[in-house]
Parts: C-alpha cells; sequence; structure tokens
C-alpha cells in the first residue's frame, strides 16, 4: 500500500512539474513572439530581422541571448545609415538547432561556431545580403569570426568577443548544464522554478559594472532563454567552444580584412586581457578601442563608440 502511494505521489508530482514547464514556456513565447521573418536552409528554421537601407549589416548575439538584445536600442540607431540583418543563433530565440540530434536531451554536443557561421551566412545571402559587416557580440563574436574566416565579409566588428582560449573552467553553471546527464534533468527545474529574482541577478551581472537599462529586461525575453531547450543549446554551446577557438586563432594571422575590436576594460565576463588585448595581436588588420569603466555590454553602455567603430569598420572597408 505504501508503494502504491508513493508511486501515485510521484507521477502526482510529474504531472505537476510538466504542466508548470508546458504553461511557462507558452506564456514565454506568448509574450515574446517572433519579431521578424523566418528562412528556411536544409529545413532549418533562422529567425531574421531585417531593417532600413544602406550596407549591409549582420548582428550575431552572444550566450543565453537573441535578436531581443539588439532591437532594444541599436538597429533602431542603425536602420538609417545600414540595412542591418539581426539573427537568432541557432537554438536560441526561434531558430532551430543545425543538426536534431543536437536537440536531444541527453546529447552533451551543439553548434560550433564555424557551424553557426555556415548556416547564418547562407541565411544572410538569401535574405539579400552580399559581403556584410559582421558584428559579433561575446559568443558572438566567436560565430563572427568564423564567418570571418571562412565566409564572404566585407569586415568585422567584435564587441567584448569571446574569440581567444582561456584558462581555466567556466564555472558549475556551464560544467553541469553541459553534460548530457546534467543538460537532460537540470533545465526542467530551472524552466519551472526560475524566478524574477534569478533573472534580475544574472541580468545584472552581465552588465556590471553598469545596470541594465530601464525596460530592457522586459524587453529582450528571458523567459525565452529559460525554456528547456534554449537552456540546452546555451549550456552546450559556451560549454564546447574553447576547443573551437583553440583551432580558430591559429588561423588569425592569415584574417586580412578590416576588424574593429571594441571592449569594457571592466568586463568581468569575458576579459579583455584574454581575449580581445591578445586577439589584436594576431590579427594583421586589426584596431582595438578599450572603453574605460565599461563592461561586458558595450553597444548599451557605449552606444554612440559601438556606432563609430561600425562606421570605422565601413569606412575601411570602402562602403562609406
Amino acid at each position: 500500500m505504501l508503494g502504491l502511494v508513493l508511486i501515485l505521489t510521484l507521477s502526482g508530482c510529474a504531472v505537476f512539474l510538466g504542466s508548470r514547464i508546458e504553461s511557462r514556456e507558452e506564456r514565454a513565447e506568448d509574450r515574446f513572439p517572433p519579431l521578424g521573418e523566418f528562412v528556411e536552409i536544409d529545413g532549418t528554421r533562422i529567425h531574421a530581422l531585417v531593417e532600413g537601407s544602406g550596407p549591409d549589416l549582420v548582428l550575431i548575439h552572444g550566450a543565453s541571448g537573441n535578436l531581443r538584445d539588439f532591437t532594444f536600442d541599436l538597429v533602431d540607431r542603425l536602420k538609417g545609415r545600414y540595412r542591418v540583418f539581426a539573427f537568432d543563433r541557432p537554438g536560441l530565440g526561434y531558430s532551430d538547432r543545425t543538426d536534431p540530434d543536437y536537440a536531444r536531451p541527453f546529447n552533451a554536443r551543439a553548434e560550433s561556431p564555424q557551424e553557426q557561421a555556415a548556416i547564418l551566412s547562407r541565411a544572410a545571402k538569401e535574405l539579400g545580403a552580399e559581403n556584410p559587416i559582421v558584428l559579433g557580440h561575446s559568443y558572438g563574436g566567436s560565430v563572427a569570426m568564423a564567418w570571418g574566416l571562412d565566409h564572404p565579409a566585407a569586415a568585422l566588428v567584435i564587441l567584448a568577443g569571446a574569440t581567444m582560449p582561456w584558462p581555466g573552467a567556466l564555472g558549475a553553471q556551464y560544467t553541469v548544464l553541459g553534460t548530457g546527464f546534467g543538460g537532460a534533468v537540470v533545465p526542467p527545474v530551472i524552466t519551472a522554478f526560475a524566478g524574477s529574482e534569478r533573472i534580475e541577478s544574472a541580468v545584472g551581472g552581465i552588465f556590471a559594472p553598469q545596470t541594465p537599462p530601464e525596460g530592457y529586461i522586459d524587453h529582450v525575453g528571458a523567459g525565452l532563454t529559460l525554456r528547456r531547450s534554449s537552456l540546452r543549446a546555451n549550456a552546450r554551446q559556451v560549454n564546447s567552444l574553447r576547443p573551437h577557438v583553440v583551432r580558430m586563432s591559429s588561423r588569425y594571422d592569415g584574417l586580412t580584412l578590416p576588424v574593429e575590436l571594441l571592449h569594457g576594460a571592466l568586463d568581468d565576463t569575458v576579459p579583455l586581457q584574454i581575449h580581445s588585448g591578445p586577439l589584436a595581436g594576431l590579427l594583421p588588420n586589426a584596431n582595438l578601442t578599450v572603453l574605460p569603466g565599461i563592461g561586458h555590454m558595450p553597444h548599451h553602455a557605449a552606444p554612440g563608440e559601438t556606432l563609430a567603430a561600425i562606421d570605422r569598420a565601413a569606412r575601411r572597408a570602402g562602403l562609406k
């Protein structure tokens, strides 16, 4: 009898948890719907927003994000002078994984920066972009570098980019979620129970020492990041990134197109001295701008300097 009660109790808990998870994921998608259009590349749907006119400019967001990070403010600043293509990276926002096997709960493999650059460059071409300036923020910086190494681009703009090998581990969150078992069993709990305090703390840490702009959390769609599929995609992409940048860094000295590097001096998420500093010494045609007092989000904390870096890249590429 006791065993039957235990089984019924566990079954009831599982039903409650499943219902709560599905409800929270549905609410997130209802509240933060797609902003752009979808391009299908070999059966993979990529979510893209295209606005403005002028030289073509691709925007690639960082870890735990989606293209809404750019639509909060940056796209409006740019669309009067560039034709802007903002993408959700594979597995995040509303873009599909590049391989269905990556989406399996117990699979620890994920898209490399090279795989992401390949499909996003094809999506950009499908939408009409030719030889664009490619901007990448944080993790997106590695995707932008892979794009520049392997696909047509006029210039690169790297904002606080994770582009070089780093010492040490990434921390318990990525270590656990990046594994097959941890990535299968932990995300449902996070999806079901993560509250506004957790979201505010995580976003605050990314912006430090600055604070998020008013309205940013309500705009960016943090609930989309807390979906099970997004948590797995993000953790596994980040957890598997280092070997890819090790290989990519051996090719950087052959990348001759103009590269603008913009990095906050107080960035503790992707430290300047590990990433953009050494990267500038490897690239034959790089210009590094260090922003005193700025953390990991220069496109929000220093929008004027961000636009200036993009304009410099355009001029250096002969597009302005």
